[in-house]
C-alpha cells in the first residue's frame, strides 16, 4: 500500500486519508474515490489529495479484517460485517466465553497492522454481547501477512460461546441453634438467584442440622433426586478437610478435590463430587449477590466447562475481587460487568404502504419477482439481517400485503393515511417501536436487489459513541437507501409532513453521518414503473 499525496489524475480508486471539503459538501475520510468525485474535487481547484492507493498484493482493511475474525469464530458466536476495518465477534448464546489467549497473542505479535482484542476468558457473556474485535490498522494489508494470520489462527481453538445447560441444581443450608429463619431464607434465595441466572432450576433443597451424618444424608437425596449439581451452604465457613461439610461429602462416599480457591473473595469454597455429580461447599460470601469466586466455579459447571484442582488455581492472577475504584460494580443481584459491550439494537422498518401510482393499476409491492412478490424479498433481507425486530408498515391494499407475507415473524403496523404520503407511513412505523432500540432502518418496499448483507453492513457501521448515527449507502458517489437512523433522531423524523422521507434530515445533521460504500447498485435500485420491472426482471433472468 501506498500512502499520501496523490495527485488527481491518479486518485480514481484511492481511499482518502482525511475528510476534504468541497463546494457540494464533504468527502469523508475512508471514502474510495470514483472518478465523480475526482471531477468534482478537480473543479474546485485541488490538484492532490492525502490518499492510500491499494496495490495487487494488498488486501482491503474491511475484507482482511472479515477474514480473521471468520477464521477465529467458532461456535455459538456470529461476526459483523466489517467497516473501517473493523469486525466484530458477537456471542449468539449466553454462556461463558471461551478465548484461546495464547492463538491470541501469536496472531498480535506477527505484524502491527493486524490487531485482535477480546474479553477475557470465561468470561459470563450474554446473547449479542461483544466477544472480540479485529481491526486492521492500515487500509490495506499484505496478502501474505493476512494468510499467515489466518492459518494460526485457524489451527488454534476458536473464540466460541458454551451455552449454560438447563441444570437441575439441589440446595443443602445448614443451621446452628439460634439461628435466624430469615438467613436461610436469604441464603436460599440468593443461590436460587444465581442458579436461575444461569438458566437452570432449583428443583429439590433442604435445611439440615449442622452435622456430618445430617449433611451425608441431605447430599445422597439430592443426588438421588437425579440433581445435576448439589450447592451446600454451611451455618459455618468451611475451615478444614475434616470439617463439617467435607466429612459429610466423604461420608457419602465423594471425594473433596479442591479445598481453598485464590480467589478473594471466595477463598473458603469446596470443591467435590459424588458419583459423578459435582458437589460444592459454598463459601460464606455467597450470601452477597456481588462476584465472588464461587460464581467463577458455579458458571463453569452450568456451561459443562471441565473444572477441577488445577483450573481453580489457575483463578489467581485476576482473582483479586475485592471493590477498589477501578473495578466496576456488578448490578444488585448480578454478578456480571454492566460495562459489557453488546450490538447495537437495530429494528428494520419496511415501508409497504404506498399506492404505486406510476406503476399503473398493479401494486408494485405484490407483483412477482423471481417467483415471490416483490416486497417479500426485502422483508426476507431484513429478516436474514442482524436487525432484532422486522416491522412492516401497510396502508394501500393492506391484507393483500399481510397475505404477501404470510408466516413471515414480523409486526405489522397499518397507516391509515397513507395517502398523504410516505412520512405519515414513517411515523407510523416508529410508533410501534419501543424505548429499547437504539436506532432503525427504513427500507422500501421496492428495492429487491436488497439483500442481508447491506443491512449488516450499515448496522455495522452504526455507532453513536464514535458519532456515526445516520448510516446511508453510497455507490459511486451517490447517496441510496435503506438509511439507518439512531433513537436520537425519531422525534424529529415524526415533525416531517408529506410525502417525503427524512432525507433533508441528513443535511441538517451531517455532521452525524456515515457513508457506507457498496460495490454494487442494489441501493440505488427501487422499481416504480412497468419499464422499471421489465428491466429488474430481464437483468435477474440472466443471471
Amino acid at each position: 500500500m501506498k500512502f499520501g499525496p496523490v495527485p488527481l489524475d491518479q486518485a480514481t480508486g484511492a481511499v482518502l486519508a482525511h475528510s476534504v471539503r468541497h463546494s457540494e459538501g464533504v468527502f469523508k475520510k475512508g471514502r474510495t474515490l470514483s472518478e465523480a468525485d475526482i471531477a468534482v474535487l478537480r473543479a474546485d481547484g485541488l490538484a492532490t489529495v492525502t490518499a492510500a492507493r491499494i496495490e495487487h498484493t494488498d488486501v482491503h482493511e474491511d475484507r482482511a479484517a472479515a477474514a480473521l475474525a471468520a477464521a477465529f469464530a467458532g461456535d455459538n458466536v456470529v461476526v459483523s460485517e466489517p467497516f473501517t476495518g473493523r469486525a466484530n465477534i458477537y456471542a449468539n448464546a449466553r454462556g461463558l466465553a471461551e478465548i484461546d489467549a495464547a492463538a491470541i497473542t501469536a496472531v498480535n505479535r506477527i505484524h502491527e497492522s493486524i490487531t485482535v482484542a477480546t474479553v477475557t476468558p470465561f468470561e459470563q457473556a450474554d446473547h449479542r454481547q461483544m466477544l472480540a474485535t479485529v481491526k486492521i490498522i492500515p487500509y490495506a494489508v499484505d496478502g501474505e501477512i493476512l494468510t499467515r494470520v489466518c492459518e494460526l489462527a485457524e489451527s488454534g481453538r476458536k473464540i466460541s460461546v458454551r451455552p449454560f445447560a438447563a441444570k437441575k441444581v439441589g440446595i443443602v443450608l445448614t443451621r446452628l441453634d439460634g439461628m435466624k429463619e430469615a438467613l436461610l431464607d436469604k441464603s436460599r434465595k440468593v443461590l436460587s438467584d444465581r442458579v436461575e441466572g444461569l438458566d437452570g432450576e432449583v428443583s429439590h433443597g433442604e435445611v439440615v442440622d449442622h452435622d456430618p451424618e445430617a449433611v451425608r444424608k441431605a447430599i445422597e437425596n439430592q443426588v438421588s433426586a437425579r440433581c445435576s449439581l448439589v450447592l451446600v451452604l454451611g451455618a459455618s465457613a468451611i475451615a478444614d478437610r475434616n470439617d463439617v461439610i467435607p466429612l459429610g461429602l466423604t461420608k457419602a462416599g465423594g471425594v473433596v478435590s479442591r479445598l481453598g480457591m485464590p480467589v478473594d473473595p471466595g477463598n473458603l469454597l469446596m470443591l467435590g463430587d459424588l458419583a459423578g455429580t459435582p458437589v460444592i461447599g459454598v463459601p460464606s460470601c455467597a450470601r452477597s449477590p456481588k462476584l465472588n469466586g464461587f460464581d467463577w466455579v458455579l458458571q463453569r459447571i452450568m456451561a459443562d466447562v471441565p473444572v477441577g484442582a488445577d483450573n481453580i488455581a489457575g483463578m489467581g492472577v485476576g482473582g483479586l475481587l475485592k471493590e477498589i475504584p477501578t473495578r466496576p460494580q456488578p448490578r444488585e443481584g448480578s454478578v456480571r460487568n454492566a460495562s459489557a459491550k453488546s450490538m447495537a439494537r437495530i429494528a428494520a422498518v419496511v415501508l409497504a404502504a404506498g399506492r404505486s401510482t406510476r406503476m399503473g393499476r398493479s401494486n408494485k409491492l405484490l407483483m412477482d419477482v423471481a417467483r415471490k412478490p416483490m416486497v417479500r424479498h426485502v422483508v426476507e433481507a431484513a429478516l436474514g439481517s442482524q436487525a432484532g425486530r422486522v416491522v412492516v408498515v401497510t396502508g394501500h391494499e393492506a391484507p393483500a400485503v399481510e397475505r404477501a407475507l404470510e408466516g413471515l415473524d414480523i409486526t405489522f403496523a397499518h397507516n391509515p393515511d397513507f395517502a398523504d404520503g410516505m412520512s405519515t407511513s414513517m411515523k407510523s412505523g416508529l410508533d410501534v417501536l419501543g424505548d429499547d432500540i437504539d436506532g432503525a432502518l427504513f427500507c422500501l418496499g421496492d428495492m429487491p436487489a436488497i439483500q442481508s448483507v447491506h443491512l449488516d453492513r450499515l448496522i455495522a457501521a452504526f455507532n453513536s459513541e464514535e458519532g456515526r448515527e445516520i448510516c446511508v449507502p453510497l455507490t459511486d458517489g451517490k447517496r441510496g437507501n435503506p438509511v439507518l437512523w439512531g433513537a436520537r433522531f425519531f422525534d424529529d423524523m415524526k415533525q416531517v409532513m408529506g410525502d417525503v422521507g427524512a432525507r433533508h434530515l441528513i443535511g441538517v445533521h451531517e455532521e452525524k453521518v456515515c457513508e457506507i460504500d457498496f460495490d454494487d447498485d442494489s441501493v440505488l435500485t427501487d422499481v416504480d414503473t412497468p419499464g422499471m420491472m421489465d428491466e429488474y426482471r430481464n437483468a435477474k433472468a440472466k443471471k
